[in-house]
């Protein structure tokens, strides 16, 4: 039997079957609405964490978290384990056999921890009812030398665009780009440098090979002779997918990760600037071909102020902006909220902030953020080392927050806000009842105007870190679907 014989006999039986399936389900009449897509849980997340210090001093714990989410599906399950490390050359370390943490159920935290500088970056998986919104948070303090503190990342999906601004290659700063490949097939990636002049030479940051399931941690002041403070760092994938963060290292101010900073877009939220800041800057870069004029505001417990002296900032096509804005929320917890001055421009922020004064300071830094969408969620969280901040630059807000059970006990705990249009609250976030361990927060808003969400984690003395709350992604679009005969008599 020829092909031509085989393809008419195909098309035959597929006509039959649509005709079949339409004589049972007719098509809707015409002029009928579509409908809309529906939302449903997810039924696989991928987590990648970076390898956490280089310290011999670092204890680092590891908590993961699912929110409870109807209609998931059952069964499943998660875990996170070590990915290899590539060496100089290209070579592949071995995987540790043993997950570092294995979540058993939605609603309740797993923890992990792990000491010293060896410890490696961290793949993971969750599908079933694990999956849909799937958070782990790696925290690690360091008591001493570069980069001491309290240094904290939320991990991420792998994905093949990163933007840094606030990275640097100064004197006295050490950071490293992290790079780590999740998947069965290698990936290639070039990272680009901007500064204030703008594209930095960096030969040696181009066609870089991550290979299958390992990590890779590439200190920057290696990839050029240009030492600057304030540099935009951009991690672009040709083939396959990384995950990626930056790990900035400060010989006297401490340090923190710098996670991927929101898209370019040109009005941008950097929610959660603590109360007790002592020093911020913001750094911006746009990577089109025209200038940004913004304006520079914060949104305060009292509504949007513009702060004296810094009421815009213009950011040149392709250089990095640095803008030093001191004590800027002068006792009170704010959010800065970038606007365009004339017409938008797609822009990249973040904030680097400090806490403390002379050599007691601590960095941690806040990335522009999107907002929360239908739910966000931050683990662990500890009785009284943990701040929420909410904002509501648009409109009014309500906003729940629930606190989930405790890692080793107690009974979760719920409670609602109203975040006034244009204002910041560090909101007295529900901890909960008999708690025993660490806990996570989701924040779900409920009405009114977009929420953008931070969360600060404080350690000994001024140590402190700030992880930004954007979507957990736990539900996705699905179109709905109709057959359509016409398909067939084309």
């Amino acid at each position: 039997m020829n092909r031509t014989t085989l393809s008419l006999f195909a098309g035959t039986a597929a006509l039959a079957a649509v005709t079949a399936f339409a004589a049972a389900a007719p098509p809707p009449a015409s002029g009928a609405v579509p409908r809309a897509a529906a939302r449903l849980p997810v039924e696989r997340t991928s987590l990648v964490c970076p390898a956490p210090s280089g310290s011999d001093l670092a204890e680092t714990t590891y908590t993961s978290f699912t929110p409870v989410t109807k209609g998931a599906a059952s069964g499943g399950g998660a875990r996170l384990q070590a990915a290899g490390v590539q060496d100089a050359g290209g070579g592949k370390g071995k995987k540790a056999g043993k997950p570092v943490l294995t979540p058993k159920a939605p609603g309740s935290p797993a923890t992990g921890d792990t000491s010293g500088g060896d410890a490696p970056a961290l793949v993971g998986t969750a599908d079933g009812s694990l999956a849909p919104g799937w958070t782990v948070q790696e925290t690690t303090e360091v008591s001493a030398g570069t980069g001491r503190g309290l240094l904290g990342v939320a991990c991420a999906g792998a994905d093949t665009d990163f933007w840094f601004p606030g990275a640097s290659t100064a004197a006295g700063r050490t950071d490293y780009v992290h790079l780590t490949n999740p998947d069965d097939s290698a990936a290639v990636v070039d990272i680009e440098l901007y500064g204030k002049d703008g594209a930095i030479k960096a030969p040696l940051g181009e066609n870089l090979t991550v290979d299958p399931g390992t990590s890779d941690a590439i200190l920057l002041p290696t990839l050029t002779e240009e030492r600057q403070a304030g540099l935009t760092v951009h991690v672009s994938v040709r083939g396959g997918r990384v995950g990626a963060a930056v790990q900035a290292l400060d010989d006297k101010a401490g340090g923190d990760w710098l996670a991927p900073a929101a898209e370019p877009a040109g009005s941008l939220v950097l929610p959660g600037i603590p109360k007790d800041a002592t020093d911020v800057r913001l750094i911006a870069f746009t990577p089109g071909d025209d200038d940004a004029d913004l304006k520079i505001r914060l949104a305060s417990p009292d509504g949007l102020i513009t702060p004296a002296g810094n009421e815009t900032v213009h950011v040149k096509a392709g250089m990095t902006a640095s803008v030093g804005l001191g004590d800027v929320t002068r006792g009170e917890p704010g959010s800065l909220v970038l606007t365009p001055a004339d017409q938008a421009v797609p822009v990249v922020a973040a904030l680097q902030v400090e806490r403390g004064k002379g050599d007691k300071r601590e960095t941690a830094f806040i990335p522009a953020t999107a907002a929360v969408g239908t739910r966000a969620t931050a683990a662990g969280n500890g009785a009284k080392d943990t701040t929420l901040a909410l904002t509501a630059p648009g409109g009014t807000a309500t906003v729940k927050v629930t606190a989930s059970a405790g890692s080793e006990g107690g009974t979760p705990a719920t409670k609602t806000y109203t975040i006034k249009s244009g204002t910041t609250q560090d909101v007295d976030a529900p901890v909960p009842t008999g708690l025993k361990g660490t806990y996570a927060l989701t924040v779900e808003p409920v009405s009114g105007g977009p929420v953008h969400a931070s969360r600060t984690l404080t350690g000994a003395g001024t140590a402190f870190t700030v992880q930004t709350l954007p979507t957990d992604h736990g539900l996705v679009s699905v179109p709905q679907t109709e057959e359509d005969l016409s398909i067939v008599q084309k």
